[in-house]
């Protein structure tokens, strides 16, 4: 799988760019603020149609405009997809694969596969439940369609469960009504449950063996899915938590609440791991989701590393560059010195200054243009 060019207007920062890149590694370099994570944060849309910032399609359009565009050309298993995405202020957004329209934005998902790393993901381990979650859910929806129409429907009934919970607060008679939403939550519930068990029963071993390697042998991380309903419990679990859930005005039971443990010798290493283990687990844990996605799609993702290289240490950068050599990488970087000194093979570099994107002819000359940056 290989993007092979990005077209940009309107959108962020860019007002047109047109960029090509090579099927191995590309690097976007260049100072904060210049509009690199812009260039990825682009990609990412026309592969979950959402931005892995979580802004708004208004926000992603650039200043003063009303509109914006993204066009990217993937290539996948021999044939050329066409990816439109049409930004509009107050409007939905409108997406297009080889020019013809989609009608929802799921039937994007699974054309371009990739994976995203920024440094937000190095402290993964220690944030909210939430950012975890999600983790599990982009890798599924990317790789299971059957997941990803669960977890469309799930979210529907939930928040309509949600709106129910609070009119029964100030109408008990509508209390009779609830059971068809306790059915349909229910329903998907158990589904997504059991996926999100088996997957992560899937990754725990790779991620294990990776992050003992990154170790030195040293250490040794397992993997668990924590939910707070089994899947036969589920229907029984929501009559359980009725009094408190209206209480609360909100379902207290349910996978939107469950989280992913992180076990080393035994301990939580979300509570007693130290900021190195946390990170080398983190690490592990995205390094694990080339084989997975790879051995799920057939085809290897496209890698997205958003200014991750300067959170990490020298042992930890060679570990995660030694890893990308076969897949195709775009990595967004502020300095060149550190592969300058890994001697890392760079296939294109592209310069960005105030969403101006030059591409670098001259590789020879690294160094000095580090040395000039800084």
């Amino acid at each position: 799988m290989i993007v092979r060019s990005l077209d940009l207007r309107d959108f962020r920062n860019y007002q047109n760019l047109s960029i090509q890149f090579d099927p191995r590694t590309n690097i976007i370099w260049g100072d904060n603020a210049q509009g690199k994570t812009n260039i990825l944060e682009a990609i990412g849309v026309c592969s979950t149609s959402r931005s892995h910032r979580g802004s708004r399609d208004s926000e992603m359009i650039r200043f003063d405009q009303n509109e914006g565009h993204i066009m990217t050309i993937v290539e996948k298993a021999g044939m050329t997809y066409q990816i439109d995405v049409h930004l509009k202020r107050g409007h939905s957004k409108g997406i297009a694969i080889n020019r013809v329209p989609i009608k929802k934005a799921s039937e994007l998902f699974g054309i371009l596969n990739v994976i995203f790393f920024s440094p937000d993901d190095l402290s993964i381990i220690k944030m909210g439940p939430d950012k975890r979650r999600r983790f599990i859910d982009t890798e599924l929806c990317q790789i299971d369609r059957v997941y990803l129409y669960n977890l469309s429907e799930y979210n529907k009934a939930l928040a309509q469960r949600n709106s129910l919970l609070k009119e029964i607060y100030r109408n008990r008679g509508l209390l009779d009504t609830l059971s068809v939403w306790d059915m349909a939550l229910a329903g998907y519930g158990e589904k997504i449950i059991s996926r999100r068990r088996q997957f992560i029963e899937e990754i725990s071993p790779v991620v294990s063996e990776i992050h003992s390697e990154i170790s030195g042998e040293k250490e040794e991380v397992r993997l668990s899915y924590e939910s707070n309903v089994s899947e036969n419990d589920f229907r029984e679990a929501l009559v359980r938590s009725l009094d408190n859930d209206l209480r609360l005005g909100t379902t207290t039971k349910g996978p939107h609440r469950d989280d992913l443990r992180f076990d080393l010798a035994g301990a939580d290493l979300r509570k007693f791991g130290s900021q190195g283990q946390q990170r080398t687990a983190a690490l592990s844990l995205k390094l694990s989701e080339v084989n997975v996605m790879e051995e799920a799609t057939r085809e290897k993702p496209v890698l997205l590393l958003d200014d991750v290289l300067s959170e990490l240490d020298s042992k930890r950068q060679q570990d995660l560059l030694k890893s990308l050599s076969q897949t195709q990488t775009l990595i967004s970087c502020t300095g060149l010195d550190d592969f300058v000194r890994s001697q890392y093979k760079i296939n294109k570099i592209f310069e960005v200054v105030k969403g101006t994107v030059t591409e670098v002819t001259d590789s020879t000359d690294l160094a000095g243009k580090e040395t000039e940056q800084k």
